[in-house]
């Protein structure tokens, strides 16, 4: 797409986020995108005090915040990114493997905060839900994306504060009062419907230093984070005219941050994946321009026992094959020697093409799909999903 073309299209969003609706765009990935991939969005916005009957700390991203719940699986309007990440691996009994993702994002835009109304675009939502066949080898995915002023009380578009319970017309994820979760993600222009429950198996994960997780040299640079693995999971995919009544294994991210990531990164690699014991397992590394890593992480919680935080040079990603996308010219390393202080293992790619390009309409083009944990002898260790950012161009964040 030439340029001229692409910055009118990003000036039509900018205009439909202010003037009406916006429904069927293609977003960016994980951690806020919004904020950097509309032009006129892209100022980081001043600090936002939190609502009525809500602690002033309840906003701070900060290593003495403590999380409480479930004040904290709610939204963080003063923040100026979070997002609600679910993934997992569905199989219907004796059927083919599935993957699934479901992602709630809210970026604040801080360009309406004077505005008065129920419709001023003081917040941004998204949304993403992608279906992977592995046995048919395709990927079907869908996006949302809508504006909202911050009142809870609007039907169309909301982020619960008090617990998790997010809208974006037809689609929803809410955490019900035992503690699952459910969501309900129609998207006929994409083939598919998919029906999920969730329901957690273990405690929560707190990430980093008892939630508060770094993401660069500077103290800053940093989000508050906490993990639900090994989520049992029931769905209900209706994909092709065909009704599949599956079951599997999830994981759930919820995290929120004021500034993700630091001077001269361009992008990051990140897993989670659910250990067939029962353990857990995170890393990721933050890289820049030249492919040098900037700062690394995870964590790793073995089944019934205690969490072992990694430190930044404690992790190390190193390609072992790549993907080069036909649309997008973009190289992806779909399989990974991966070591941590838990050990080393070899990651693959269910599917090459797991691709999202928005180009057309956010101009972010990123990848995200199912992968495989191996041990060195090439048995299976686990299941979960791989996220690269910044491969087919730097990821922008707005900070």
């Amino acid at each position: 797409m030439n340029p001229g073309r692409r910055q009118w299209l990003r000036r039509g969003l900018v205009c439909g986020l202010v003037c009406g609706p916006t429904r069927g765009l293609k977003l960016g990935t994980a951690g806020g995108l919004a904020a950097g991939m509309v032009d006129g969005l892209a100022q980081t916005p001043p600090p936002q005090a939190p609502p009525a009957g809500l602690a002033p700390d309840d906003e701070r991203i900060a290593p003495d915040r403590a999380l409480r719940f479930p004040r904290d699986h709610g939204a963080h309007p003063g923040a100026r990114t979070e997002w609600w990440y679910a993934t997992g691996w569905l199989q219907a009994p004796g059927g083919g493997l599935w993957g699934f993702q479901l992602t709630f994002f809210r970026s604040r835009t801080g360009m309406a905060e004077s505005l008065p109304g129920r419709f001023a675009p003081r917040q941004l939502l998204f949304a993403h839900a992608a279906v992977t066949d592995v046995a048919g080898q395709r990927h079907h995915h869908a996006q949302r994306i809508s504006r909202w002023s911050g009142d809870e009380g609007l039907p169309e578009a909301h982020a619960a504060r008090t617990d998790t319970g997010l809208v974006i017309g037809r689609w929803a994820l809410k955490r019900e009062p035992g503690g699952s979760y459910t969501s309900l993600l129609a998207a006929p222009e994409a083939g598919f419907t998919l029906a999920v429950t969730l329901v957690p198996s273990q405690p929560l994960l707190l990430q980093g230093e008892a939630g508060y997780s770094r993401k660069g040299p500077g103290p800053a640079q940093a989000s508050l984070y906490y993990s639900q693995p090994q989520l049992a999971v029931q769905a209900r995919l209706t994909v092709a005219g065909q009704s599949l009544a599956l079951a599997g294994r999830g994981w759930l991210d919820h995290e929120w941050s004021d500034t993700l990531l630091a001077p001269g990164a361009t992008g990051w690699d990140w897993i989670g994946i659910n250990l067939s014991d029962g353990g857990a397992l995170t890393a990721f590394v933050l890289r820049r321009a030249d492919g040098s890593v900037l700062w690394a992480g995870g964590s790793h919680r073995p089944a019934g026992a205690a969490l072992r935080v990694f430190g930044p040079d404690e992790v190390v990603f190193k390609p072992l094959r790549h993907w080069a996308s036909p649309t997008t010219g973009a190289r992806y390393p779909v399989q990974w020697q991966i070591s941590t202080p838990a050990g080393q293992f070899e990651l693959r790619a269910l599917l090459d093409a797991q691709e999202l390009d928005s180009r057309a309409s956010t101009g972010t083009v990123y990848w995200e799909g199912l992968a495989e944990l191996l041990d060195g002898r090439g048995s299976r260790l686990g299941l979960g999903y791989l996220e690269m950012t910044g491969r087919a161009q730097a990821l922008r964040l707005g900070a």
